[in-house]
């Protein structure tokens, strides 16, 4: 069964506009199957997919094999029910102007109703006037204004990865790391028991003024929140240091 991120992402298009140089093809079909994007549409390319396209693209062959190729943007965009053009300057015509993360958000929010589209000009001059009129909206990476100059693959990864992380968050999905066995309160009792013990045995602390110390430590390690096996090296740790030998930790055998 197809996910609703998954979905939502297979109706979003990525179109280039007479792209000049094959490797940018590659690269953005790259760019976009890293972050599980799949329909990639060229119009008018100056050339058609080819070794160099394959070498950039890096195992996302299948997008490039299934391309569409059209002669105009008009053929490019039929179906879709919004498009956002990607202006590498500022237009002084009056567009509604996105940044990344609200192209992300408008383009998954309209894809709850049909095909949208993301449409990323020439290498060197971007999208026409004409061709930016037929767009909803503009979106626009704010780079150095010293030095503002993006590559079309790359503009295509910063898009595509605001895609998916927006995609992400609507779904609740983060990184986590594997679920850890943390120590019980009963088990943390027991170790505070045990270190306050050791302290006292190793001369650590005056029993009738160790009550700020304590709790200082317990702030530690209720901070640190060990798991079962880290608490385990620790009550080893304190069996050494009080019985001036060497116990062995369950967690290196």
């Amino acid at each position: 069964m197809i996910d609703q991120m998954t979905a939502s992402l297979a109706r979003i298009r990525f179109v280039l506009v007479e792209t000049t140089h094959t490797g940018n093809i590659g690269a953005v079909a790259r760019a976009m199957k890293t972050m599980g994007l799949s329909r990639l549409e060229l119009v008018a390319p100056r050339q058609l997919p080819d070794a160099e396209a394959l070498a950039r693209a890096s195992g996302a062959d299948d997008l490039l094999e299934h391309a569409g190729i059209h002669e105009t943007l008009v053929d490019a965009l039929a179906g879709c029910r919004f498009v956002i053009g990607a202006s590498a300057r500022l237009r002084t015509i009056e567009w509604p102007l996105l940044e990344p993360p609200e192209c992300a958000q408008r383009l998954l929010d309209e894809s709850a109703g049909g095909d949208v589209a993301l449409v990323l000009g020439r290498e060197s001059s971007g999208l026409t006037n004409t061709e930016l009129a037929r767009c909803h909206a503009l979106v626009h990476i704010p780079t150095n204004p010293d030095f503002s100059s993006l590559n079309v693959a790359a503009a295509a990864q910063v898009l595509a990865y605001e895609i998916r992380r927006t995609a992400r968050a609507e779904q609740g999905e983060r990184l986590t790391d594997q679920p850890r066995d943390l120590a019980t309160a009963e088990e943390m009792e027991g170790f505070y028991g045990h270190l306050t013990e050791t302290l006292f045995a190793i001369r650590f602390g005056d029993p009738e003024q160790s009550h700020k110390l304590m709790r200082r430590l317990r702030r530690l390690f209720n901070r640190a929140r060990p798991d079962r096996v880290e608490l385990n090296i620790l009550r080893g740790i304190l069996s050494a240091a009080q019985g001036g030998k060497t116990a062995r930790c369950d967690a290196e055998r």
